[in-house]
Parts: structure tokens; C-alpha cells; sequence
């Protein structure tokens, strides 16, 4: 099989509902990321801690936990598991702008505790990058039917 960069641009309607082979490179290449670097960080927290949980740090545990595990999902299923990255790229943003800017506005976001945070959450522009927003339109916000197989 030889690599036709061309193909890589093209819609693919028969696997993946129009959607381009870049794009859905692209995809399994974030859902990796979260699976490997979200999911190690997550699990190994969860599975070594020892000590009651206070309630909010526990809920956010479980829920980067889980999210890392349907990551799985994503690299089986890229297109299926898009709101995955929607519901990131949504939280990201808005906690950037609920939280980092006005820090960053008053000049106290260098060294407080959202500093990390931050620098962590900007890398949101590659889900940004990678989602397939004609695609997001015209399948959760136009409500397109899909083609049926022929």
C-alpha cells in the first residue's frame, strides 16, 4: 500500500462520514495522548492513594480517570468519541477564561496555583486543531441526517 499524501485531505464518506483521513489521524493521535499521559497520571493517583478522599478532589480524580479510559474508546472509534473532545475543549476554554485570564490580566498569574494548570490546558489548541468542525456542525448543530449505506 503506498502513501498518497493527497488522500490524506480527502473526505472519507465510506468509513468515517465524511470526515478526512487527516483528521482522523489526527484524533487517535490526541485520544493516545489522553489515554497514556492523562490516564498514567489518573490511575497511578487513584490506585496509590491512601488517605480518605476529600469529596471535590476525589470527583475530579474519578472523572479525569474515566475520561482517560473512554480515550480507548476514541482510538477504536474516532468519530463516535468527538464529543469526548468537545466536553474538553469546552472545560479547557472555559476554565482559561474564568480562571487564567484575569489572573494573567492582573499580572498574578506567574506563580499561583493555577500557573501549572495553565500551561497544561493550552495544549487545548490541539483538539481545537483537530476536531472536524464542518462535521460538528453539520452533525450536532444542523442535525444532518446521515447517508444510509447503499
Amino acid at each position: 500500500m503506498s502513501l498518497n499524501i493527497k488522500s490524506l485531505f480527502e473526505p472519507d464518506f465510506e468509513r468515517y462520514d465524511g470526515v478526512r483521513r487527516i483528521n482522523i489521524y489526527a484524533l487517535r493521535l490526541l485520544f493516545t495522548l489522553m489515554l497514556v499521559f492523562l490516564g498514567k497520571d489518573s490511575w497511578t493517583h487513584i490506585l496509590s492513594h491512601e488517605t480518605p478522599w476529600e469529596p471535590m478532589e476525589a470527583m475530579a480524580w474519578s472523572i479525569w480517570a474515566a475520561y482517560a479510559s473512554l480515550a480507548l474508546l476514541g482510538l477504536l472509534h474516532p468519530v463516535k468519541m468527538i464529543p469526548l473532545l468537545l466536553l474538553e475543549i469546552f472545560y479547557k476554554v472555559l476554565w482559561l477564561l474564568m480562571v487564567a485570564y484575569p489572573l494573567w490580566s492582573d499580572n498574578q498569574l506567574a506563580g499561583s496555583s493555577a500557573e501549572g494548570m495553565t500551561y497544561a490546558f493550552l495544549w487545548v489548541i490541539l483538539a481545537i486543531i483537530a476536531v472536524p468542525w464542518g462535521y460538528v456542525l453539520r452533525s450536532y448543530l444542523m442535525g444532518r441526517p446521515r447517508k444510509l449505506a447503499a
